[in-house]
């Protein structure tokens, strides 16, 4: 058994079938890439996920599997010193526990003796191998080292610098900023921000320190602070690496650039805005194509709204919105939408500000409005493309609002977002923007509106029972038990690891058709929409406060309204 290849054994296994094999055999047969194995074309497949791979290879070379990524796996810092950064990323190992003279190193080739033999003679200990997946062992390197080197790395550029050169840091002085230490600075600050999961960068300068801030989850955590004759330093290194004016300090500029961080390729993008103290610099990070593309079905969608959300996305005709506040995840929900949509007999075309995601398939058009490619432009053009579904990123204005509806009502199956706080409000917001109600009302097919909510921290969390206005707000009749956030080192002293989306999914049926077509009201489209069974946000927060995924704050935060 242990001697047949890795693709019969998953076949023997009923992991992936016959057809299957013999399809990744005939793809690796005619790519033909040196270094790449049968593993890495059945992932690229979507036969199997990378954790499923490494399981059932851990099972047939009977070596424990370890997870990487799974929160509750510790990996020992002092373990991971013992073998160097060249080795570790030469190799692609890392070394996550000592049991006396023994060493447990991750590979994700654990019968490779050379490797082993490296180790073993670097450090003078017995290896004992498991296996992990490829990209959970470059994540965990990246990590694990990284924070060992950040202070260090501070240290040699505040050193560099003395109060007599805060004014000799111009235009003039570029060369001297490529030197190593800011480079450095400025390369760390995004992948130390980008394992921490965050979504922003903050650099912002006081009068005697510059502050360092990250977005997790929603909420600015501090990630460090530098000495200020270090920030125009860093400003300018940012200016120059994302194709800013470096000699303009007065007015803002907007810049991009790209770095690989970890194996994954960030799409970054820069603000800058001139302060009372210097340039603050704002920056975005978006991972590009190589994150997989999130599935409906891991939306975080209740089953209940999950099956309407399904029902809407069938409907072969029509304007389908996502609303919610800027950074709701309405864009990823588009996303997930259109992978389900998109197959190889449809054209599917999008028109984005900017475009957040490569998606193999479609045709994704930019917004450029200083070439006059607004997003009605766009659009204009794209229904000459002979398209079957359209995706317009936001629906900002009248025309682009308009042009939008046209083609829905002549047979397109039209995808786009607005920022309305729920879903009734969205057709007032429709029809004051000036389109015509019975335009509104013959096109649109439903409405989702979503917020993100924080997962509680279920390391830390703690119980209490629920006060009569907490009831009030869940809409439940007796108290019941709650959990509130509490902190500890696992969720970074926060009381929650990650976020989850809550949904609001209204249906257009004919009778709220003739209700839009009559000039209804808001309050009257969201009376008729939960008589047919819309579940509003507050209901879907309230459920995840019930099972203790979140807390009464968060149902506050994103639900209350006056």
């Amino acid at each position: 058994m242990k001697n047949i290849p890795i693709g019969q054994y998953m076949v023997n296994e009923g992991i992936i079938t016959e057809q299957q094999l013999q399809h990744v055999l005939d793809v690796k047969k005619e790519e033909n890439t040196p270094g790449k194995y049968f593993g890495d074309y059945v992932i690229e497949l979507g036969y199997v996920t990378d954790i499923q791979f490494g399981q059932v290879l851990a099972k047939k070379l009977s070596v424990p599997f370890v997870d990487l990524n799974d929160p509750d796996v510790h990996i020992d810092i002092e373990s991971v010193k013992k073998i160097p950064e060249s080795l570790a990323k030469k190799h692609t190992i890392i070394a996550i526990k000592t049991t006396g003279k023994r060493l447990t190193v991750a590979s994700h080739d654990p019968v490779n003796f050379y490797i082993f033999e490296d180790i073993k003679v670097t450090t003078g200990m017995d290896v004992v191998p498991v296996l992990a997946t490829k990209e959970a062992i470059v994540k965990a390197i990246g990590k694990n080292y990284s924070m060992q080197n950040t202070a260090g790395i501070l240290d040699s550029v505040e050193n560099q610098f003395t109060d007599e050169d805060l004014n000799a840091i111009d235009a003039e002085s570029a060369d001297r900023i490529d030197n190593a230490p800011i480079v450095k600075l400025a390369t760390t600050i995004v992948e130390n921000s980008f394992r921490a999961d965050a979504t922003d960068i903050h650099i912002e300068p006081f009068k005697t320190f510059t502050r360092i801030r990250i977005r997790v989850n929603g909420d600015l955590i501090e990630l460090m602070n530098v000495s200020n004759v270090v920030h125009n330093a860093l400003v300018t290194r940012l200016k120059i690496i994302s194709g800013m004016n470096i000699a303009e300090k007065r007015v803002p500029q907007d810049g991009r650039f790209s770095q690989v961080v970890d194996g994954t390729t960030l799409d970054v993008r820069v603000s800058n805005l001139p302060m009372v103290n210097g340039e603050k610099v704002v920056i975005r990070i978006l991972s590009t194509g190589n994150v997989a593309l999130r599935k409906i079905t891991d939306l975080g969608m209740t089953d209940y709204n999950y099956e309407r959300f399904s029902k809407l996305i069938k409907v072969p005709q029509g304007v389908l919105l996502v609303t919610g506040p800027t950074g709701s995840g309405k864009t990823t929900t588009l996303y997930a939408a259109l992978g389900e949509l998109a197959k190889p007999n449809v054209n599917v075309v999008t028109v984005e500000d900017p475009v957040e995601k490569d998606i193999e398939g479609i045709n994704q058009c930019q917004v450029n409005a200083k070439a006059g490619m607004t997003f009605a432009a766009a659009l204009r053009s794209i229904l000459r493309q002979d398209p079957d579904i359209v995706m317009i990123g936001e629906m900002r204005d009248q025309e682009t609002a308009e042009i939008a509806i046209r083609a829905a009502i002549t047979g397109h199956m039209v995808l786009s977002t607005l920022h309305t706080n729920d879903s009734a409000s969205t057709v007032t917001r429709l029809v004051d923007m000036g389109v015509a109600p019975y335009m509104v009302a013959t096109s649109l097919i439903g409405i989702v509106a979503q917020r993100l909510v924080k997962k509680i921290c279920h390391e830390c969390r703690t119980p209490r029972m629920s006060t009569p206005e907490e009831n009030e707000l869940m809409g439940v009749e007796q108290s019941v038990t709650i959990y509130d956030a509490c902190g500890c080192p696992k969720c970074n002293n926060t009381g929650y690891t990650g976020r989850t989306a809550i949904h609001e999914v209204l249906t257009c049926t004919t009778e709220m058709s003739s209700l839009i077509a009559n000039g209804g009201k808001t309050d009257a489209i969201a009376a008729l929409a939960a008589k047919q069974g819309t579940k509003l946000l507050r209901d879907n927060v309230a459920e995840l406060v019930l099972a203790g995924n979140t807390t009464m704050d968060e149902l506050v935060r994103v639900t209350y309204a006056v």
